[in-house]
């Protein structure tokens, strides 16, 4: 039978237009033209003069024939140009593919090769990288390469000789590019809001990375979810600690000019960047993956300024946060959101949302309760917990472990140029993550591992999560992360790497340490959780912060096996 509405009226231009985020930026130049929106250093710029900026880009663009079906790259950190190309690179058509400035020329030089950059908009700081980039496509072309235009930021910040060399090397200077365009220029938001506006590399530890294309419908819909599950303010003072190469900023990028807000850049994230903008800007938000919150609760008293003069809203992903971590951020006054998403995602998109009744409970077990991951946003319309087995959900016991699946307009629409990858991660109608977790009998999900990270140990699992969140309550650890090493007698055990917090000991006390934090995690964990063998130093890390456990990996394999005891 045909299913009927109860009328046969249809879309117009009077009632439907495609959902951008784009028509934001033009809003807050509109209600709050003179508002600081963007601040730098000594440089700041108001709405409207932001939004004259972006249709400059957006036209300096078009003038070389970019829009529709191109990729502009940003390798660029906190730094206005990097905020004004998620509108103006998008208002000109094309489609913006923010690079992470941690990764090195190979790498880069794939995803430039990939994305068919037509523009490569580079940093002044980065621009060697960008260079070594294009070499190597160069020499791997054999003849027929057509290099992108490159345009190159200066910072004042920055070492005045490195944008003369890249000056000399025939970049155009960014607000050079920008004269080159019309403040006036009429932009056309997309036709449909399936067209794409943003092309994210996942990180790729083991193969080449994937190129993660998002619509404006899905950008629209996180812009306005964000700011709604955090309880922002028309307003807002959002420090950008979080890279804006990292999943768009979750999206903030447009969410703040939503909001009218005023984005104040970091280049450099330090705990004492942090703690020195709370107090001149005036502070209300940030957002941090837990190995930044880590920093900022363990900062010499110096470079701290407590108490905080307000309250902070602090919104943290990118791994689970351990709960002494989530403890000691709200014991210092910050008040932290604990959200969970991937690039595939659009960033964050569930969140432990707190409940009242929680406000009576130790603060320990709040901390507890605030690890979990969560549950789903308001934008995201389904999230499971599923059996890899039978495809169904798990039972909501808090203990079935299962795969973290999801459904809905905050879903990416797919991977570029990539169709093998995209069959499997949407197989059955869901979002795969990949990752592990449980489901509580209040609805909840809480991660208990990447799948690739789970130790099997004796035939067990065990949640490598679950034993660092352990190793972060001894006093002495600043920093850990726990990985399978083969074992002689378990076929797996776990294997933690840890950085200790600055004066606790000298080299020569490190095997006695070890065993202590091993005594320490007897005392926390089922005997066969606790980690056979302890190595003390730096952690790698990912441009944002995560930490790198296939290198970990690496070592933990180079280590060998955990020898049978002889007795």
């Amino acid at each position: 039978m045909e299913m009927r509405d109860i009328d046969n009226l249809p879309k117009n231009a009077a009632n439907y237009t495609a959902l951008t985020p784009l028509w934001f930026l033009e809003r807050a130049a509109t209600v709050h033209p003179t508002r600081k929106a963007v601040v730098h250093g000594s440089r700041t710029f108001t709405w409207l003069q932001t939004y004259q900026r972006c249709r400059r880009l957006a036209s300096a663009l078009s003038n070389l024939s970019v829009g529709f079906g191109s990729t502009v790259a940003v390798i660029a950190p906190n730094v206005p140009a990097a905020y004004e190309a998620h509108f103006g690179i998008p208002m000109s058509g094309a489609v913006i593919n923010p690079v992470n400035i941690r990764l090195n020329a190979s790498t880069v030089a794939f995803l430039l090769g990939h994305s068919q950059s037509a523009v490569v908009i580079v940093d002044q700081e980065f621009f060697t990288l960008a260079e070594d980039s294009l070499k190597l496509m160069k020499e791997k072309s054999q003849g027929n390469f057509k290099p992108p235009h490159l345009v190159v930021v200066a910072d004042e910040s920055c070492d005045p000789k490195t944008l003369r060399y890249a000056l000399g090397q025939g970049a155009i200077e960014y607000e050079k590019f920008l004269e080159s365009g019309d403040p006036e220029f009429s932009w056309k938001p997309p036709q449909d809001e399936w067209q794409s506006i943003a092309l994210n590399y996942t990180s790729g530890t083991t193969a080449s990375p994937k190129g993660v294309v998002l619509h404006h419908r899905g950008a629209y819909l996180m812009s306005l979810s964000n700011p709604l599950i955090w309880g922002m303010n028309e307003g807002a003072i959002y420090l950008w600690t979080l890279p804006m190469f990292h999943c768009n900023g979750w999206c903030f990028t447009w969410a703040l000019a939503a909001l009218c807000g005023t984005n104040i850049c970091l280049r450099q994230v330090t705990a004492k960047g942090v703690y020195s903008a709370i107090a001149k800007y005036g502070v209300t938000n940030f957002c941090a993956a837990p190995v930044v919150l880590n920093s900022i609760v363990n900062a010499p008293s110096e470079d701290t300024i407590l108490p905080l003069p307000h309250l902070v809203h602090v919104m943290t992903a990118g791994a689970a946060p351990p709960p002494a971590v989530l403890f000691a951020m709200s014991q210092k006054g910050f008040r932290v959101t604990h959200t969970y998403g991937l690039s595939e995602t659009y960033g964050p998109s569930t969140m432990c949302a707190w409940k009242p009744e929680w406000d009576l409970l130790p603060p320990e077990t709040q901390a507890r309760l605030n690890a979990r991951q969560g549950v789903r946003y308001i934008g995201l319309e389904g999230l499971d917990v599923i059996s890899s087995q039978t495809g169904q959900p798990v039972a909501a016991d808090g203990k079935t472990i299962g795969e973290i699946v999801m459904r809905g307009n905050l879903v990416m629409k797919g991977y570029l140029k990539n169709p093998k990858a995209n069959e499997e991660t949407f197989a059955n109608g869901w979002f795969h993550s990949g990752d592990l977790g449980v489901k509580h009998p209040d609805g909840y999900i809480e991660i208990k591992d990447r799948s690739k990270d789970i130790i099997i140990s004796g035939g067990e699992n065990i949640s490598s999560v679950e034993v660092e969140n352990s190793l972060y309550l001894h006093p002495a650890v600043l920093e850990a992360s726990v990985v399978a090493r083969a074992d002689e007698r378990w076929g797996e055990s776990p294997c933690a790497f840890v950085t200790l917090k600055p004066g606790v000991a000298d080299k020569s006390k490190e095997q006695e340490l070890g065993e202590e934090i091993m005594q320490f995690c007897r005392s926390k964990m089922p005997a066969y959780w606790v980690p056979k063998s302890v190595v003390f130093g730096p952690l790698p890390k990912t441009a944002t912060g995560k930490i790198q456990k296939h290198i970990l990996r690496g070592k933990a394999k180079e280590l060998g096996p955990v020898k049978l005891s002889k007795l």
